[in-house]
């Protein structure tokens, strides 16, 4: 661990958070590295499998709730927030009421935020090493297991609501995180208090019941969930209430009165590619494979694959208006060599049946 003076320790964060800005970051923190309570929440929140598939949550056990078992040295670590909300798309709740359209989560409409704010950590990190040698450090951004939600909110970045995602009285909740976990015991920023309140509005606003108390959110019932990490069928009993929405969902987030002050993406890269923000569900449902991987790549989107982007897809236009053009997109998919896909279309003919 480098030994350095508290008044360089002190010059060195502001620093950093200088740099961080500079490479587009809305707003810094440092954290220590203890994590019991959060990791007793974790824990109990598995054993209740709620994580339903999402089997990475538990299979590295203690590294997930405490930094230094996975990277060994770490006394710090640094949580960075990048805005995305594209300002440039389709508004977002006039989407979601038009069945015609296909929804798409606001954070995925552009490129894929994994590699912008993996390139900004990795440069950030970089640079600390030049003003402070020798330095060990290792950037993170959804790429190795951490607890980031409860790590930024040590850091002041804002507090977790009670739809379980983090909040900034300033920003809102439409970011992404990243960490740098460090060597350097840099100066700790005072944890964020929560100012949710008596408001609940993010709980009724789930169309699937996933958020089933305050603060808990049973992940097999969330349609980000459903539509992302599920590798299977999608359950009969959540079709309906999916609607239009083909990747994520937004709408514990979009009544979340603290997003009128969310901001505007400065980043370019999350302006919205293929018209993502106004595609029809039939002309998506359209694409072959070879179409899919050229238009997606650079996208979050990619991570799903082929299959399940077509069984989304399935879901919507089962949910849609009935039309001659919807009817045939379907049909064109009823003898498709995936069962998974087989299965989706024939519930969506099925229900589209019954209008």
């Amino acid at each position: 661990m480098p030994q350095l003076p508290a008044t360089e320790l002190a010059d060195l964060r502001q620093r950093i958070e200088v740099r961080a800005r500079q490479l587009g970051f809305a707003a810094l923190g440092v954290s220590d590295i203890a994590l019991p309570e959060d990791e007793q929440w974790l824990n109990q929140w598995l054993a209740a499998d709620r994580h339903g598939e999402m089997h990475y949550m538990q299979k590295h056990g203690t590294r997930r709730s405490r930094p230094a078992e996975l990277v060994p040295g770490t006394v710090r670590v640094i949580s960075a927030r990048m805005d995305y909300w594209p300002a440039d798309a389709r508004a977002a709740d006039e989407t979601l009421a038009d069945a015609d359209v296909a929804y798409i989560s606001r954070y995925a409409l552009g490129r894929d935020y994994h590699k912008v704010l993996r390139g900004a950590l990795q440069t950030l990190g970089a640079y600390m090493t030049e003003l402070a040698t020798p330095h060990q450090f290792r950037v993170c951004v959804d790429s190795a297991p951490v607890l980031e939600k409860p790590l930024a909110r040590n850091a002041g970045l804002g507090w977790i609501g009670k739809h379980t995602n983090l909040i900034a009285r300033e920003a809102g909740s439409y970011f992404f995180l990243g960490e740098i976990y460090t060597d350097l015991p840099l100066p700790l920023d005072e944890p964020a208090s929560a100012h949710c309140g008596s408001c609940s509005a993010c709980i009724p606003a789930c169309p699937t019941g996933a958020i089933v108390a305050p603060y808990q959110l049973d992940a097999r019932r969330c349609i980000s969930y459903l539509t992302i990490e599920l590798h299977g069928s999608i359950p009969p009993e959540f079709r309906r209430a999916i609607g239009n929405r083909v990747y994520g969902c937004d709408d514990c987030q979009l009544v979340c009165p603290w997003n009128k002050f969310a901001r505007a993406a400065a980043h370019p890269d999350f302006r919205v590619r293929h018209q993502l923000d106004s595609s029809r569900p039939e002309q998506l449902f359209t694409w072959s494979e070879a179409e899919f991987e050229t238009r997606m790549a650079g996208s979050a989107i990619r991570r799903i694959g082929y299959l399940r982007w077509l069984r989304n897809l399935a879901v919507a236009l089962g949910n849609a208006p009935r039309s001659e053009a919807r009817q045939a997109a379907l049909q064109s998919r009823l003898s498709h060599p995936s069962e998974l896909v087989r299965e989706h279309v024939q519930w969506a003919l099925e229900v589209s049946a019954e209008r």
